[in-house]
């Protein structure tokens, strides 16, 4: 009896046993079978359109939930080799759980400065430092200035040039270092006049003993920029700069002999705000008409060149006479005007050895010359200098000559605003022009640093029409329309001046010459 009851004992443990394993084996099944589920649906994920909102990342952190191991204490009984699959295959769907990052700004704690008593009985006190103000120089570009000199434009720290004295050293490194490295100290020119805010306007240049890569082998030119003691004189930062490189073959040398391909080019000011793209268009075609065939202009977008100005700029883009740059990354860092001074010494240097005169105006203005002269014969009347200045014609932007039937507004901007701001007493800014290769750093309404002669005396040669303001504003210019010669408004007496009026029939008539009717449409 006692036999026959052990045999049951032993044939029931073993259905539960049976029964246990089996029961386990089931689970292992469900899971795997949903682990393959959520696989092949992580897999299928990716070929679906992004609108759709879940992601594989977010398929891949479930799959680690499903599988990671449970928060209780209770023992679970699997086979090992299961389990060890399992695993793998959880090191293949989820990426391991990564250590917390530790706080930012945390240093190590051998380096902290800590107070500490002195032998004399003074508390001497630590000071402990963390991130940084400002970079120390940030390139927008390194240009040729000739067989043995280079200029580098950019931004630095204004605090460490106000109250330091950084310094720079110039390398070229030859390529594949088939000759030893050459050095020169790095001049730096500083334009911006002080008007710079977090950042300020730094030119480099750099000029060697000996003319540089003339075996056209290539090369590298190397800035290494140090804070000489500034921010923090316990510290000498040096920052090696990789300025420029010129692969092999690559260097044109007749480009600093040859003649320039353009007579005359613009180089603007950056284009920020919602400007108006008839504004746009009409000091497009004027100019060009102006300046003539051999003539080009750079264009600087700092957030300004919104889709209706593209459509603008696009037919003069396309015939040649106009490059756009994209310059938005540059309101990273603060410097003033849409770092302005930066942008017209990048294009100063760019385009150098390409254009006889070089131009620095901006979009709300008109250059002019008298009817019997022409852009080139006052041009070569000043040959003689470097540089010259223009003076100002300041105009109203919302007094407009009252036309009947509503034709006013028809009218192209210069057409229509024909007043002139004549009060006295006025310092008035001036715009210039400059022969590029002589100019190594120049401004917004002049250059200080140049070799040559510069002239203010250009009145009854060459001026501008300045219609400040209008290029920013979307809507109709007229406030005011006014049949009189003379008018005294806001306190600022104003005369008739129909200079430019007189010319816009010319100018309309030119457009459709050029780029044909597709600007018909314009809108404000």
């Amino acid at each position: 009896m006692s036999k026959k009851m052990g045999k049951e004992k032993d044939q029931k443990e073993k259905k539960m046993s049976v029964v246990g394993v089996w029961s386990i084996a089931t689970e292992v099944k469900l899971l795997l079978t949903a682990l393959l589920i959520l696989c092949t649906f992580a897999t299928l994920l990716q070929f679906l359109p992004s609108r759709f909102t879940i992601s594989t990342s977010d398929l891949r952190v479930c799959i680690s939930r499903v599988i990671s191991p449970p928060t209780n204490t209770t023992t679970q009984l699997a086979p090992p080799p299961i389990a060890t699959s399992l695993s793998a295959l959880a090191s293949i769907q989820a990426p391991p759980p990564s250590s917390p990052a530790p706080p930012p700004s945390m240093a190590p704690p051998s380096l902290l400065q800590e107070d500490r008593t002195l032998e004399n009985g003074v508390i001497k006190r630590g000071f402990n430092t963390y991130g940084a103000a400002a970079y120390s120089f940030v390139t927008m570009g390194a240009y040729r200035g000739g067989l043995n000199t280079f200029a580098i434009m950019g931004l630095a720290s204004k605090p460490l040039h106000l109250y330091s004295k950084p310094t720079y050293q110039c390398q070229w490194v030859p390529h594949l270092n088939s000759s030893e490295p050459i050095s020169a100290v790095g001049y730096k020119i500083l334009p911006d006049w002080g008007y710079g805010r977090v950042y300020t306007v730094v030119v480099v240049n750099c000029t060697f003993s000996q003319p540089i890569n003339t075996e056209n082998s290539g090369g590298t030119l190397l800035i290494h920029a140090s804070t000489s003691g500034g921010g923090d004189r316990n510290f000498n930062v040096t920052d090696t700069i990789q300025a420029l490189t010129e692969s092999p073959g690559s260097l044109s040398l007749s480009l600093f002999t040859s003649k320039p391909k353009y007579d005359y080019l613009y180089c603007g000011s950056p284009l920020f705000g919602n400007l108006s793209p008839q504004r746009v268009r009409e000091w497009l075609a004027y100019h060009v008409r102006l300046f003539g065939e051999r003539s080009h202009f750079v264009m600087h977008d700092a957030g300004g060149v919104h889709e209706e100005v593209l459509e603008v700029l696009r037919p003069w883009m396309e015939k040649g006479f106009v490059t756009l740059q994209d310059i938005k990354e540059q309101e990273r860092f603060d410097g003033y005007y849409h770092n302005q001074f930066m942008v017209v010494n990048d294009c100063l240097h760019r385009y150098k050895f390409m254009t006889k005169w070089m131009f620095f105006f901006d979009l709300d203005e008109y250059i002019y010359v008298p009817p019997k002269s022409t852009i080139k014969t006052v041009l070569d009347s000043l040959s003689g200098y470097t540089q010259f200045t223009i003076e100002q014609m300041p105009m109203s932007s919302k007094l407009c000559l009252y036309e009947p039937a509503g034709r006013t507004y028809r009218r192209w901007g210069f057409e229509k605003l024909v007043y002139r701001d004549v009060k006295k007493g006025i310092r008035r800014d001036r715009k210039y022009a400059i022969q590029p290769r002589s100019v190594y750093g120049t401004g917004v309404h002049m250059s200080q640093n140049l070799a040559g002669k510069t002239t203010h005396k250009t009145e009854g040669r060459i001026k501008y029409f300045h219609y400040h303001g209008t290029i920013a504003v979307r809507r109709e210019p007229c406030r005011n329309l006014i049949n009189s010669t003379g008018i005294t408004f806001d306190k600022t007496p104003y005369v008739m001046d129909t200079t430019l009026r007189d010319a816009a029939g010319f100018v309309k008539k030119f457009e459709l010459k050029m780029i044909g009717s597709r600007l018909q449409r314009t809108r404000q």
